[in-house]
């Protein structure tokens, strides 16, 4: 029962940390939700950091791995050429430091 039960943790976990891998989608009815990117960072619901390395993008915290293939990724997303069609308002910040969730309400979308 014990074996089982880490067996589970780990699973449990693999798939927490990987919250973050995103695959951009060519057309918005094959995504998870729809992203539009805000110009100024006050107007996003989340700062988001591309991260360089998958093991990097871990929990919800706005550090993204972008990967080529849909099978890799936890979520797909379609970049929407108005704000008003978003699920969610992004702004790619410059530094790790900075990423994080200013909508908490919005959270919702990654899990």
């Amino acid at each position: 029962m014990v074996r089982y039960s880490f067996f589970l943790f780990l699973v449990l976990t693999f798939n927490f940390i990987r919250a973050q891998t995103i695959f951009i989608e060519e057309y918005p009815s094959q995504s998870d939700f729809k992203v539009y990117v805000v110009d100024h960072a006050s107007q996003a619901d989340l700062l988001v950091y591309k991260v360089k390395y998958k093991h990097h993008a871990k929990n919800n915290q706005g550090l993204w791995f972008f990967v080529d293939y849909k099978n890799q990724a936890k979520k797909s997303i379609y970049f929407v050429e108005y704000q008003s069609q978003a699920d969610l308002l992004i702004y790619f910040v410059d530094y790790k430091s900075q990423a994080r969730w200013q909508t908490k309400s919005k959270k919702y979308v990654l899990y």
